[in-house]
């Protein structure tokens, strides 16, 4: 019987895709799912008639060469749990076991503690780039054990995208660092998916601008320094024709965003490892917000509409928009990239930063032009602990930053929510501000709770009898 290099579970969409990519790319890889049906479909996608794929796990198992290498491409939860239960009678000695599923990285740090003792080597792999970049080359961010690394990796640098001859993989780190770069990955992409939305309705509600003029104004912007996979997706989505009905479909989708978790594990953990990310936060809610839409609608009935006031002058309007969605760029990588960097440190992760903005320029759905300055601020400064630290994106933020305020201005006077916008600002101008008003928050703290304080003129910690008693 024919013997396989590579075993993969799982052969929904993205595992059958991922199977083929292997294929092509000249490793041996075979495939099981229990639906007979994922099987056949795979099988006959495959040229020559050549079986690749099996409905029975025994089957799967003896098909592979030893050590085995197998990949779980299951829904992340309660099923990788079960796969690798089933799998417990058939692993043997130095398996490696990869969950590539988007999985919550805590779960993937109990599973290799689980297995820590155990025969197998297990690995969590995040991997971005969807049905396409499974297919055709993703971005991949594996972490955890390096021997299981060592044994997949040529294969992984094979079958990820490229740019400019370099793959776009590379190890992630310790224990669960490779879903943790995901799942940052994935905070970084929601920030961004809100901030073009928030650009669209200003273009729409106070520029009062057709779905052409938008289309075309986005395609441009992707000609630029704002070029980026997601700026390409919103350009193409307003060129989108209504199957269903007469004109474009972006007019008849309903106003109600959904989630998968990601990006709200990605605000959780903020608090865990100490950092601010406030972008990625307003992109969350805003999220929430919207899919409120019973009450928006009450609720918009209360409040005058005051985005009907004309514009002014309407190119520099938009020329204020275009800098401040270039500065809320910078600052979501920046927000994303310091959790990254403060994680690390808190989880022992070990995650060399450099790689991370690397492997990101090609395949994922945040790669953008702007990330080849970010790899090179990070390789010539692998310690950079803030991307607004670095000399060229500190100029850069500097140089926009009176056209972003008056952009955020402009949207709060003509009634248009910019959540993601004005968060942005405000974590821009928060840290270049020598003071802030926390002495204010120690001290209530205090007055109330005897939480204690620091001093600005000695060392220690004080509490005090305040002296104004409130009943």
């Amino acid at each position: 019987m024919k013997k396989y290099s590579f075993g993969i579970i799982g052969l929904g969409t993205m595992g059958s895709n991922f199977l083929q990519n292997i294929h092509e790319h000249g490793f041996t890889v075979t495939g099981y799912d229990k639906d007979p049906a994922k099987v056949n479909a795979l099988n006959a996608e495959i040229p020559g008639g050549e079986t690749l794929a099996f409905s029975d796990l025994k089957q799967f198992i003896n098909s592979l060469e030893t050590p085995r290498n197998i990949i779980l491409l299951v829904p992340a939860g309660k099923f990788v749990d079960f796969v690798l239960e089933d799998l417990k009678a058939y692993w043997g000695e130095n398996d490696v076991i990869v969950d590539c599923g988007n999985s919550h990285f805590t779960d993937t740090q109990r599973r290799l503690l689980a297995l820590a003792n155990s025969k197998v080597h297990f690995m969590g792999m995040g991997i971005s780039g969807g049905e396409a970049g499974a297919r055709y080359g993703a971005s991949i961010m594996p972490g955890g054990d390096k021997v299981a690394h060592s044994r997949i990796a040529p294969m992984l640098e094979a079958v990820c995208a490229k740019v400019s001859g370099q793959p776009c993989t590379a190890y992630m780190g310790n224990g669960a660092a490779g879903h943790y770069v995901k799942m940052v990955h994935n905070g970084i992409e929601y920030s961004i998916m809100q901030l073009l939305s928030e650009s669209y309705h200003l273009m729409k509600g106070f520029a009062k601008m057709s779905n052409e003029e938008i289309q075309k104004l986005f395609a441009e912007w992707n000609t630029g320094r704002l070029h980026s996979f997601l700026m390409e997706v919103t350009a193409a989505v307003f060129l989108q024709p209504d199957d269903a009905g007469n004109g474009l479909l972006i007019d008849r989708i309903l106003d109600t965003a959904g989630q998968k978790g990601t990006g709200a594990w990605t605000s959780q953990d903020a608090a865990n490892v100490v950092s601010a990310i406030p972008s990625i936060d307003a992109a969350v809610s805003q999220r929430i917000i919207s899919s409120f839409k019973k009450e928006r609608v009450q609720y918009a009935q209360q409040v005058i509409n005051v985005a009907t006031q004309p514009i002014g002058d309407k190119q520099l309007f938009l020329k204020q928009l275009e800098q401040a969605l270039y500065s809320s760029y910078i600052l979501s990588y920046a927000q994303g990239l310091n959790m990254l960097t403060r994680a690390s440190a808190h989880y022992q992760f070990g995650i060399p930063m450099a790689s991370v903005a690397s492997i990101w320029r090609g395949g994922c759905i945040i790669r953008a032009t702007m990330l080849e300055k970010i790899t090179g601020a990070y390789t010539q400064n692998p310690s950079l602990e803030n991307l607004m630290a670095d000399s060229y994106f500190a100029g850069e933020l500097q140089s926009v930053k009176k056209d972003f305020s008056f952009l955020v201005a402009s949207a709060l006077q003509a009634g248009i929510p910019v959540p993601g916008f004005s968060a942005a600002l405000n974590y821009y101008l928060s840290y270049h501000s020598a003071w802030l008003p926390a002495n204010l928050i120690q001290a209530q703290r205090d007055f109330f709770g005897a939480h204690t304080y620091q001093r600005t003129d000695k060392d220690g910690i004080f509490h005090s009898a305040w002296s104004q008693i409130i009943r």
